[in-house]
């Protein structure tokens, strides 16, 4: 198998597309500052969704730093890396997680990873589009901070969902990705999830403080989708390298997990033409291929 991007024709792969037809659901998640629970909301968000009936993807998108295998004590051989080396189709990188959601593992320690050409993420769109299999949902966890590889994930699914807790920076920074993805991708609606909470009040109020700073300066429209109170339970099954809701699915952080999933099950699903999954890879390769014109 040749490499992703040697002699890509954009032509040739649109009339081998026979992907799955029905609309996907693309979610990224994202916080813009590290350390708030992330890939752990992710994880379970998936494993809700699963239990709800839905066929779940997560993407590791931390192309470069791989955290959801190593989350779930996963060893997977291949990952991203080998699909855009051509060593194999991503069909053969698909590992099984817990709850019956498929992970697709990105690479660690490669660098080249994060600064992948035009022409090799085009190719991940023909690889993507050959998934066979059902999948309804698509989750995206975005690596830490506000780089273009974040920014570019967010711009290109259909739900953005920023995950802030109660601190100073975390509040700042979610600010901050709100403001670039409104003011340079034309997104006006962002979903706010609230982790770590103390107290049933302070998940509204963390987010009434987000949403009064954007409301003063942006053009957008903030929606709360839940609070997930601080668990011990959480740190316990991480150090186990277990999902929560598979080693402590009576905790309160995974009740509140599967309350927020019933509500993103109840959202309206994308149409066709804009829920393929090609779409969203489509939209990647013309954003980056935008970038890449004005530069020459």
């Amino acid at each position: 198998m040749q490499p992703v991007d040697a002699g890509f024709d954009s032509s040739s792969a649109t009339s081998r597309r026979v992907g799955v037809t029905r609309p996907i659901q693309v979610i990224a998640v994202t916080s813009g500052k590290g350390g708030v629970g992330k890939t752990t909301v992710s994880i379970n968000l998936a494993m809700a969704m699963a239990s709800l009936g839905r066929a779940v993807l997560l993407l590791d998108a931390d192309l470069g730093l791989a955290n959801v295998d190593v989350m779930l004590g996963l060893k997977p051989e291949k990952n991203l890396s080998h699909v855009i080396d051509g060593a194999c189709a991503l069909e053969d990188i698909l590992l099984p997680g817990p709850g019956g959601i498929k992970i697709i593992p990105a690479s660690s320690g490669i660098q080249r990873m994060t600064e992948l050409s035009v022409r090799e993420h085009a190719g991940l769109v023909n690889a993507f589009s050959e998934l066979a299999g059902p999948m309804d949902v698509l989750i995206i966890d975005t690596p830490a901070g506000i780089s273009e590889s974040v920014i570019r994930f967010c711009a290109a699914a259909q739900e953005v969902v920023v995950v802030v807790c109660n601190e100073p920076a975390s509040i700042t920074d979610a600010y901050a990705m709100i403001k670039i993805l409104h003011q340079e991708h034309r997104i006006s609606r962002f979903r706010v999830l609230v982790n770590m909470t103390h107290g049933e009040r302070e998940g509204q109020y963390l987010f009434d403080k987000l949403d009064k700073v954007t409301q003063r300066f942006l053009d957008v429209s903030l929606d709360l989708i839940g609070a997930i109170p601080y668990d011990v339970q959480v740190r316990t099954t991480a150090l186990q390298q277990r999902a929560l809701l598979e080693a402590g699915p009576a905790s309160p952080a995974a009740k509140a997990l599967r309350g927020i999933a019933s509500r993103i099950n109840q959202w309206p699903r994308p149409d066709v033409a804009s829920g393929r999954v090609e779409f969203f890879w489509d939209r990647l390769v013309k954003w980056e291929q935008s970038e890449w014109e004005v530069q020459v």
